[in-house]
């Protein structure tokens, strides 16, 4: 190897050079370092020293100060022995240093600062191995520091007094490209991270699937919301006696529970709040409000939410056993908006029907079930168990006519897993995991239902006791069952098909519950799912066995006279003679199908993403994104509705100044239901009331007070501590008071009264 000048041969450090304490002269070969120095420097040579392999000629594979023969002022030799290999620059500034100080040739000063560069990268390697691998980032920088404070102190330094030793090195300044560095990022402050969480949240599957409910809900029932205060969906009978059911609850149990099921109507009956289904889970909401006018605009809330939770629960139990978001929302829709149930806007108690399947898929999650996986012990969790308990608990004290059929399907279910898991154990000797708080859950959850089940039963109970004319009839339940062509013919209420099937509701004896259309596009969904669907073969066998069944249930005495089906239970099933209308029991039969057809749509999405990743862009056209949302385009346009919203009768200005125990004259059933609307202004006892079923005392009180004001109705009534009559003029003609509702009262010892359009009679 030559140095930087031609003709200057450069001499090889020999074993007796002298030592680095000795002069050195300019122009003489560098001398050798001493053994301590030589230490020094192998300590940050090593890493060049293990990789570069020895030269021919046995000199160092890269000298510093190589060329300092040849340097005007022999710095850089000088440079070369004190400071070693560590102190030079990089490869751009080693070789500016050697085109200021010897001009040398290209080529050669190339290969020299190539071989440095290596050596001082070893170096700097070796040094972070050697004092700390913690450190090891914080010695790159200092050595990258010095590399860049020598390059640009070369010039500098020719023209001051010779180098320091490495010991007398002045510190390293600041890395100056430091600011060139990407920032730490800032650790979120408080507000930050929950404006994150709240961002997660809001777009997360189950609360874009609550908004998406909530908001089809709105639409779906439109004009609801309209005119919320003074509507009501369908007619103004049985809402109105829901309306003052909330109310009731609400308000009594603020003021006096222990009264709860001796409500103001029927007066003086007793367990009158079980004349028919309560509502009573909807008490909180009743608790908010008072007068006809809040108990309307609650009334209109409810309605609406109702539909929102039957979507989201039946979501719920789809995703739960497997379907996919599209398919889950086909079945979500299919469920709530089926035409069947338009026939059913003005029952309240049954359309709050979404407890059924959401508690469904809080169970099945507690348990780690699925249609489409099975049985998977790694996803229990207990905490939802005992969510699904409480809300089935929940839809029960909604009334019996939807939930006793759900308490006796629960009450199946477990026997069935029971059985299930028992075979199991036979079959292998062993048995499955199902761990001890699930028990304990099931156990909790299930004496939970049960205890609110008996609650609710026993106020029912004690009304058949006295009154065992209140009790059904295999004839009343033949009056209700519905024709198999009840299944293929919509209600008036369907906007698509309420008119075409005019013809067909005239044809049925009592078409308000014989109505009974799932959807013709549910039906060919689920039909498809038979064949092509992601459950497999035999759960779909098991939910058409059960479309089945529940069809033949729902027909009551028309399938075979029900001997093989809806009579056996109405005679030895607990509660089941209170269940007068077979026909609803096509929630069951829709809840299938929804399912069914759930499959099929999710097998239809999933094919579409396998068509999806074969294409090139990996995206699947918008010809194949419309297949997928067609099914849920359809089952919606299917149960688009046109219900009525009659404007609810305005409270009488007598009734507010009346003081009970009253009686509204004319009373019947439809009449009644607005009486107890209007009661709910202060809660006053009030003879009227409208239920399933009429007391007879109730029975008496209206035929003797045909001929009021006479002695004899006025004696009567007095019996009962009847204080007020309120007799209204709008709905007196055609009726007996059309003649005596202005006759003189003063024989009689009662006074007499007009207020507004009422007249009152104070007995």
């Amino acid at each position: 190897m030559t140095t930087g000048q031609p003709g200057n041969p450069r001499p090889t450090p020999t074993d007796d050079a002298p030592s680095p304490s000795a002069p050195t002269h300019v122009g003489a070969p560098p001398a050798p370092p001493s053994p301590a120095s030589a230490t020094s420097r192998s300590d940050a040579t090593a890493g060049t020293d293990a990789a570069s392999p020895p030269r021919a000629d046995d000199t160092p594979v890269a000298t510093a100060g190589a060329e300092g023969d040849a340097a005007p002022n022999g710095r850089a030799e000088r440079d070369a022995t004190k400071d070693g290999i560590v102190k030079v620059g990089g490869r751009k500034s080693a070789a500016k240093g050697r085109r200021a100080k010897n001009g040398a040739a290209k080529d050669t000063a190339a290969k020299d600062i190539a071989a440095k560069d290596v050596a001082v990268k070893d170096a700097a390697a070796k040094d972070a191995a050697v004092k700390d691998a913690a450190a090891k980032d914080a010695a790159v920088k200092d050595a990258a520091a010095k590399d860049v404070d020598e390059a640009e102190g070369t010039k500098a330094d020719d023209a001051e007094a010779p180098r320091k030793a490495d010991g007398d090195a002045k510190p390293v300044e600041a890395e100056r490209w430091e600011a060139f560095a990407s920032a730490p990022e800032p650790r979120p402050s408080r507000l930050s991270r929950a404006a994150r969480a709240v961002g997660r949240f809001l777009v997360h599957e189950w609360t874009l699937a609550t908004l998406a409910s909530l908001t089809l809900a709105v639409l779906m029932t439109w004009p609801t919301l309209r005119y919320p205060r003074y509507t009501l969906p369908q007619d103004t009978w049985d809402p109105s006696l829901q309306a003052w059911q909330m109310a009731w609850s609400g308000h009594i149990l603020l003021a006096d529970p222990a009264r709860l099921w001796q409500s103001n109507t029927f007066f003086p009956e007793l367990w009158s709040f079980a004349f028919s289904d309560t509502l009573l889970g909807y008490a909180p909401a009743g608790m908010l409000g008072s007068g006809p006018q809040d108990a309307v605009l609650r009334y209109n809330i409810m309605f609406v939410l109702a539909h929102a939770l039957a979507t989201l629960g039946a979501y719920a139990l789809a995703r739960q056993l497997g379907a996919g978001r599209i398919g889950a929302a086909v079945a979500g829709v299919a469920y709530t908006y089926a035409p069947w149930l338009l026939a059913q806007a003005g029952h309240l108690h049954v359309l709050s029907n979404g407890g059924i399947p959401l508690a469904l898929a809080m169970l099945a999650r507690g348990h780690g079930w699925s249609l489409r996986h099975g049985y998977r012990p790694e996803r229990r969790h207990d905490g939802w168990v005992y969510a699904g308990w409480l809300v089935a608990a929940w839809q029960v004290s909604l009334g019996f006519g939807i939930g006793l059929p759900f308490a006796y399907f629960l009450a199946a279910a477990v026997l069935v897993v029971a059985v299930l898991f028992g075979v199991r154990r036979l079959r292998s000797g062993r048995a499955l995991p199902f761990g001890r708080r699930l028990l304990v859950a099931d156990m909790v959850g299930g004496l939970f239902f049960a205890g609110v089940g008996v609650l609710m039963a026993s106020p029912y109970f004690m009304v058949t006791e006295l009154h065992p004319y209140a009790e059904r009839t295999i004839r009343d339940i033949s009056i209700f069952s519905p024709p198999a062509s009840g299944f293929v013919t919509a209600p008036a209420e369907s906007r698509i098909w309420g008119g075409l099937h005019e013809g067909a509701r005239a044809a049925l004896p009592w078409h308000p519950e014989m109505t009974l259309l799932p959807g013709f596009v549910l039906y060919a969904l689920a039909a498809g799912g038979l064949f092509f669907s992601v459950w497999r073969l035999r759960h779909r066998l098991l939910l058409l066995v059960g479309v089945l069944v529940t069809m033949a249930f729902a027909m009551g005495t028309r399938f075979f006279d029900g001997t093989f089906t809806y009579v056996p239970l109405f005679e030895h099933a607990p509660g089941w003679n209170a269940l007068r209308t077979p026909g609803r029991l096509m929630l069951w039969t829709t809840l299938l199908l929804a399912l069914l057809a759930a499959g099929a749509v999710t097998a239809l999405t999933d094919r579409v993403r396998e068509l999806a990743a074969q294409r090139i862009p990996s995206w699947p056209g918008p010809w194949l994104r419309m297949a997928t949302l067609l099914p849920l385009l359809l089952v919606t346009l299917e149960g688009l509705n046109a219900t009525p919203h009659p404007v609810v009768p305005t409270e009488p200005a007598a009734m507010r100044s009346a003081e009970g125990p009253m009686l509204v004259l004319p009373s019947n059933q439809s009449i009644d239901q607005h009486v107890m609307l209007w009661s709910t202004d202060g809660f006053p006892d009030v003879v009227n009331g409208g239920s399933g079923f009429t007391p007879r005392q109730l029975d008496d009180v209206r035929r003797i007070s045909q001929s009021f004001p006479d002695q004899k109705s006025v004696d009567y009534l007095r019996t009962f501590g009847v204080r007020t009559v309120v007799l209204l003029r709008s709905q007196v003609p055609g009726t007996p008071w059309e003649i005596t509702i202005d006759a003189p009262v003063e024989s009689l010892d009662i006074t007499r009264q007009d207020v507004g359009d009422a007249v009152v009679y104070r007995l």
